[in-house]
């Protein structure tokens, strides 16, 4: 009876869904051919020793380093993910572009906190890659599901050495009120109704030097506004740091 009632608990102390490192992989294999700019770095998980690959792009006299953290299933130069890793560079801003933790395609977005631990992870091993760098002020910008696991990471991390967040689309209530640094809660016009639905709810969390932000007519990943999106996370950022 001992024994039974052992199993029964380790099992159900599992998490009921792992991250696909499969299909990880097969996005690695999409995307390393295909980019252009800027570098591929392998960096590896301290508990599991799994490496996953980030995309890491200089800036000339960086004013500081971005971890940038894409959506739910995809991968680190995928959608606006792409232009914000590959031209905010250009604009100042160091970037370092994380694949996050994946389920396998028909996964929904009630699954995707199960992986939630690991993202948080890999988000503290992307900001120890860019403090080796030497970057003084890191920050973090990340969009949809990845705004989650952002705030998971800084939940986990209160002493995190952030100086700022930018969160795109974020879905649900987060609470900023408990950080100590401005955030860019930032949507589209025709976002997803979740992300609009609670906008307001968002904004009561908001800090001195943080804002709220709408891009008109973009939706939830903002195709066509990519200029847009971009003047919108360079504005602020050029304030908050």
């Amino acid at each position: 009876m001992r024994l039974f009632t052992l199993l029964f608990t380790l099992l159900f102390a599992l998490p009921s869904i792992a991250a696909d490192y499969a299909r990880e992989q097969k996005w690695a294999e999409e995307v390393l051919p295909a980019v252009l700019t800027g570098d591929p770095v392998w960096l590896e998980l301290d508990a599991t020793g799994h490496k996953f690959l980030t995309l890491y792009t200089e800036a000339r006299q960086a004013k500081a380093g971005l971890i940038v953290v894409h959506g739910m299933g995809v991968h680190p130069d995928w959608g606006l993910i792409g232009p914000l890793r590959q031209r905010l560079p250009d604009l100042g801003y160091a970037t370092l572009s994380v694949q996050m933790p994946v389920l396998r395609a028909d996964a929904k977005g009630e699954d995707y906190p199960a992986t939630f631990d690991e993202a948080a992870a890999r988000i503290g091993q992307a900001v120890a890659f860019m403090e080796a760098k030497g970057y003084r002020k890191i920050a973090l910008v990340s969009h949809s599901m990845g705004c989650r696991m952002t705030a998971h990471y800084l939940e986990r991390t209160p002493n995190a050495p952030i100086a700022a967040w930018v969160a795109i689309g974020a879905p649900g209530a987060l609470d900023y009120g408990k950080l100590k640094f401005p955030v860019l809660d930032l949507y589209g016009e025709n976002d997803l109704p979740q992300v609009l639905q609670a906008a307001g709810q968002r904004a009561k969390g908001l800090q001195e030097k943080s804002e709220q932000g709408v891009v008109p007519k973009a939706d939830h990943f903002f195709e066509g506004h990519d200029e847009a999106l971009l003047e919108s996370v360079r504005g602020f950022l050029d304030k908050a740091l």
